[in-house]
Order: C-alpha cells, then sequence, then structure tokens
C-alpha cells in the first residue's frame, strides 16, 4: 500500500462500514485488474542491502525515479517513502526492509498489465544501474540476517515492528524479508464477491504451490519451497489466514465488517502523527472509548487503513486482493495475475473452479495450507496431489481468458502469459526446487549466484 488514507468524515454508523466495501461494487464492463509486486534491492557490487539514506541508497533510487517517470513524491516527514501517477493511478513504495513495489494502475488487459510492468523495470533498472543496485526476483532475501536487514523510515512500520514479536515468532521475517506479487480484482455484488472470495481462498495455496520461489533464508536452505508462505502462519493469527468463517451459511460484507472490528489495530493517524494503539479495539475507536485517544471517534480514513492491516490470504477492501504468491521475474508476475483473471472474470471458470473446490472442508483447506508451504505441487488435498488440482485450475484459467478475446497487437490472446506457469505444472517441479538444484550443483553450496541469477 502505497499511501495511507486521509479523511476525515466520521463514521455514524455499523452499516456505513459495510457501505464502505458495497461501494466497490462494479458492472462487468468496468472490471480492472491491478497487479503488485515487491522486490528486494541489492548493491550488486558486493550483493549488500541497500540502506535508506547515502548517496547510493533507496531514497537516491526513489528521487531518480521521479525525476525518470514525473510521478508525484510521497512524504513523511522529509523523507520520501513512495511515487504516485497522479493521471494513470499506480504508485511505488518501500516495504519495511526496502523491498521496492510497484502498485499497477487499475488495467482492462492482461497485455496492459504486462506492459506496465515492462516500462516499471525498464525504469527501475536503468536508474538502479547508476546507483549500483539490482533487484532479486525471489520471494525472500537469500543471504542477510535480519539484523543485516535495512529499515525503512515509516512510522506505521515502526509501530507494526514493536508489535509483531507479541503475537507471532515470524511477523518481522514477513517484514523485512519477503517479497509477494499479487493481483487486485473486482466484484459485481455481493453474492459476485462471495463466490469469488470462496473460490480464491480454496484455491490460494494452489497458486502458492504453482509459484513457490523462496527456497533460502540465510545463506542456505531453509526447508521450504515458499518460506515466504510459512511465514505468514507464525506471523499474527489475528489478521491472517485462511477465513473459514467466510465459507459459512449467510457470509457477506456485514460478517467480513465484524470479522474485522475484532482485529486488534496498529495505529490511528491524525494529520501527520501516528499514534501506537496497537493491540486496541478499533469497536472502542469507533464508540469514542479508546483509551490511547480519549474522545477520538472513528473515520473513514480510520476504517480504510484499519483494513489495509488485515493480512488474510485474500483480503476483501473495496475490491479483492489475491495475497498467496511470491514474487518472481516478469513472466512469473504476468502469471499471477492470468491465473486469477482467468478464473474469476470469466463465469463459466468460476463456476469451475467453485466445482473443483466446493466438496473441500475447513480442515482440509487448513492441512493445505499448512502443507504447501514444503511441499508445494507434492502436496495433497482430499485425496488428490495439488499438481492434479492446480492443472485443473489452470486449463480453466486458460479457457477463460480465451473466452475474454482480449487480444494484443499482434494477435495473440491473454493464454499466452500462462505459458510460464503451466511449464511448471506440467514438469512438477517448481521454480524453488529448480534453484535448489542450482543451489547442490552448479552453485557449489553458496547463495552468491542467486545475485547473478535470479534478478529482473
Amino acid at each position: 500500500m502505497a499511501r495511507d488514507v486521509s479523511d476525515a468524515t466520521p463514521i455514524g454508523a455499523r452499516s456505513e462500514l459495510v457501505e464502505w466495501i458495497a461501494s466497490g461494487e462494479k458492472p462487468r464492463g468496468s472490471w480492472r485488474l491491478g497487479t503488485e509486486h515487491e522486490k528486494v534491492p541489492f548493491y550488486t557490487a558486493d550483493a549488500s542491502p541497500v540502506p535508506y539514506d547515502g548517496e547510493r541508497g533507496i531514497r537516491a533510487l526513489l528521487e531518480g525515479m521521479e525525476s525518470r517517470t514525473g510521478w508525484q513524491p510521497i512524504m513523511e516527514d522529509d523523507h520520501p517513502i513512495g511515487l504516485f501517477d497522479e493521471g494513470g493511478g499506480g504508485a511505488i513504495s518501500l516495504e519495511p526492509g526496502g523491498q521496492f513495489e510497484l502498485s499497477g494502475a487499475p488495467l482492462k488487459t492482461l497485455h496492459e498489465t504486462a506492459a506496465e510492468t515492462a516500462q516499471h523495470l525498464e525504469d527501475v533498472k536503468a536508474v538502479g544501474e547508476r546507483l549500483g543496485i539490482g533487484f532479486l526476483t525471489l520471494g525472500m532475501s537469500p543471504l542477510w540476517t535480519r539484523d543485516q536487514t535495512p529499515v525503512m523510515p515509516k512510522a506505521r512500520y515502526r509501530i507494526m515492528t514493536n508489535y509483531m514479536p507479541k503475537v507471532g515468532k515470524l511477523g518481522l521475517d514477513m517484514m523485512y524479508r519477503t517479497s509477494t506479487v499479487q493481483v487486485n480484482m473486482d466484484y459485481a455484488s455481493e453474492a459476485d464477491m462471495v463466490k469469488k472470495l470462496r473460490v480464491s481462498l480454496a484455491l490460494q495455496p494452489i497458486a502458492t504451490a504453482i509459484f513457490a520461489n523462496s527456497p533460502f533464508t540465510d545463506g542456505k536452505p531453509n526447508g521450504f519451497l515458499s518460506m515466504r508462505s510459512h511465514i505468514w502462519r507464525d506471523t499474527d493469527a489475528d489478521r491472517t489466514g485462511m477465513m473459514a468463517f467466510a465459507f459459512e451459511d449467510g457470509f457477506g460484507y456485514e460478517a467480513y465488517v465484524d470479522w474485522a472490528l475484532d482485529v486488534p489495530m496498529y495505529f490511528v493517524k491524525r494529520d501527520s502523527t501516528y499514534h501506537d494503539v496497537a493491540g486496541a479495539s478499533f469497536r472502542d475507536l469507533f464508540a469514542g472509548k479508546l483509551p490511547q485517544l480519549p474522545g477520538e471517534r472513528a473515520t473513514r480514513s480510520d476504517w480504510a487503513n484499519h483494513v489495509s492491516t488485515l493480512f488474510p490470504e485474500v483480503r476483501l477492501k473495496r475490491y479483492l486482493e489475491m495475497r498467496g504468491a511470491d514474487v518472481g521475474g516478469p513472466e512469473h508476475i504476468a502469471a499471477l495475475s492470468a491465473f486469477w483473471t482467468g478464473l474469476l472474470y470469466d463465469e463459466a471458470a468460476l463456476d469451475g473452479a467453485w466445482e473443483l473446490v466446493k466438496g473441500w472442508s475447513a480442515e482440509e483447506r487448513e492441512r493445505l495450507r499448512a502443507d504447501v508451504p514444503k511441499f508445494a505441487l507434492n502436496a495433497s488435498i482430499a485425496g488428490r496431489p495439488v499438481r492434479d488440482v492446480a492443472g485443473d485450475a489452470l486449463a480453466l484459467a486458460r479457457a477463460g481468458l480465451a473466452r475474454r478475446g482480449f487480444l494484443d497487437d499482434q494477435g495473440r490472446d491473454e493464454t499466452r502469459h500462462l505459458d510460464f506457469v503451466e511449464e511448471i505444472v506440467a514438469s512438477g517441479r517448481t521454480q524453488a526446487e529448480r534453484l535448489l538444484e542450482r543451489y547442490h550443483g552448479a552453485w557449489g553450496g553458496s547463495v552468491m549466484p542467486a545475485f547473478k541469477e535470479c534478478v529482473f
């Protein structure tokens, strides 16, 4: 998320929170997709981490991107912490450890989002090369310890850093050492949202398996194919996970709002000040009874900011965020968006995906979520290998994309963006497994070659 929201309109009733989510409804013709990806920067000379300050630091990288793109700076105090494209809607932000994130504009086709990613990478590589900075295509930084990882000057991250160790063992690793790719999707109605949320929650571990790409930590194999995904399982149980309640009868906007109200807060922002209220109840702020800020009442921006601090495998705001995948190279990024677009934006594909998952129990979904970080395509669900389920899901996605019928300037439809991951599923070998083979073979038991081979 590039910017915390500023809207001081008071919230007078719980119904307004429900209406806020419902306001995201869009007719099919207005559906868009927004692709986001993070990437870990490093100094190409010695594979060391890039700090915020200094002549060749993250601040200099942001300032170089501002000059190259003309995007407007996002400031916190006197620190640039991101950029935004006022006309197009895209943004650049910093994750806690300096992961450089593009939050793509809402676009109609996968061809457009692939072109957007390509343009961003061209820009960031051009600026980075002048500063001696490269960017990793891995879901977790493979070498540096947490203590060696830089810290970005963002107040919300300071609050989260203090709170994370109180609620999980791996939250700081999530913040400072992982990188993801996700796609944001629209819905037409409450019923459409519920169907898409259930399908995408059930299939999120399948996406995790297909896109597994984080097998190294602290300079050696970590025992997982998606360590990033494993880390989320011990980050903060209050705000993460598979949301079993979303599959209960009667689930909709109100049930999600009630869950969100009970997730502890991180902060309340007033003007440019972040007030640390970590662990406090949004219901107390809503009632004007928050002990840390007596008399303050919730505003629309408080709600939007609070919802942005919920981290389930699929997050509902005024759109749905697919959150299960490790980042990878440009084809990997485009394929993640293609997978979900094909499944969720074509009615027949969505129906087929629901048929694929509707018989899975909550216990089976949770077991799948636990097994996939370690076993990826070799895990199983309801007696079926994940590799087979992934093949079925990809076939549905491909058919859905073909029916969309959006062609690029060479007459190719959107199905071409699935080719990269279809080869992974057909072979049964994830990116992570291929990297582990390199580590034990050509790399000679070192992760240092990753800083040459696993780069944008």
